[in-house]
């Protein structure tokens, strides 16, 4: 009999109750998803683990666990504490989860994990409304560095959220040096926030396409820019960041970690497991089907690459006073 403690959904806080797990049930490989059923990090574990098994690449099915609490600090605290050196163990994370680290909320490092592979994403957009006077990037960049106060930026995320942060790394690299001074208001979700957009309370929104996909569609607002390496294959004709001189990606991504202390030879197994299964036709429908742009990076370039992010993140987030 194995016991799990459920940590509380207070950051960093583990509370003292258990549940018990029966040996008998245990998989040869098992998922966690820091969150309720639903959502990404549901999908993520739930189309992975099932996708592992039809591929043959794991034994038997993939147990499919559900821990929420603390935007994924639960799992975090459990895993660095209990079975950092499991082999059998993979988790469901994202750029939240980055995200959090970044800031301080979660109750073990960045290096307490080993980050295996990222298979897809969700890619910011900068748009405005079609009747805006600000027609391309160029344009709201000079006036986010010129007159940042005279615009009013919104997405689905708090202030030091991921739609903030992409929105705020553009603006840097296009010369803002004080980015509190550009105004952002919070709206429970993308569609929210183009609605109010439509309605001239707001200047520009950042978020995901996945949110927003029908207001493009019926040619309501205007992509400014896509925050991806290449173009969408949806929507090819709408320009990346890239593509007009800011050199800024915002993919929320949905990824994979394991404990910190397994070994390379059973890391490099996962990575190339998740590489073979990313590369089936399963998994590239699957990821289209929830929304998704299909993006590998794995191993070595996928750690480096959750560095850079969670390092731009905290610096981000102490200028604008997120962190100290």
């Amino acid at each position: 009999m194995r016991l799990i403690p459920l940590a509380s959904t207070s950051l960093g806080l583990i509370a003292g109750a258990f549940i018990s797990v029966s040996a008998s049930t245990a998989t040869a490989a098992e998922c966690i998803a820091p969150s309720n059923p639903g959502g990404g990090w549901d999908f993520t574990c739930r189309t992975i683990g099932r996708i592992l098994t039809e591929l043959d690449l794991v034994e038997g099915n993939v147990q499919i666990t559900n821990m929420p609490g603390g935007v994924g600090a639960v799992t975090y605290a459990m895993v660095a504490s209990e079975r950092a050196d499991d082999p059998e163990l993979i988790v469901a994370t994202s750029t939240v989860g980055i995200t959090q680290i970044a800031q301080g909320r979660y109750p073990a490092p960045l290096d307490a994990m080993r980050y295996l592979a990222m298979l897809g994403a969700d890619v910011g957009v900068i748009a405005v409304d079609n009747d805006s006077e600000i027609q391309s990037l160029e344009d709201l960049n000079e006036i986010m560095v010129n007159d940042p106060g005279s615009i009013t930026t919104a997405g689905s995320s708090s202030a030091g959220g991921w739609d903030h942060l992409r929105l705020l790394m553009v603006a840097r690299e296009a010369g803002l040096e004080n980015l509190g001074d550009l105004r952002w208001v919070q709206f429970d979700g993308g569609t929210d926030a183009v609605t109010q957009m439509m309605g001239g309370q707001i200047d520009v929104v950042s978020t995901d396409i996945g949110e927003i996909a029908g207001f493009i569609e019926s040619g309501d607002i205007r992509i400014l820019a896509a925050l991806s390496d290449e173009p969408i294959p949806a929507f090819p004709d709408i320009p990346t960041a890239k593509s007009q001189g800011i050199d800024v990606t915002g993919y929320n991504w949905r990824g994979l970690y394991t404990g910190g202390e397994v070994s390379d030879e059973e890391y490099q197994e996962w990575v190339s497991d998740l590489e073979t299964l990313y590369n089936s036709d399963q998994w590239q429908q699957a990821a289209v089907d929830f929304g998704l742009v299909p993006i590998w990076r794995g191993g070595d370039e996928f750690e480096a690459y959750v560095r850079e992010q969670r390092d731009i993140m905290e610096e981000l987030s102490r200028d604008i006073g997120v962190i100290e």
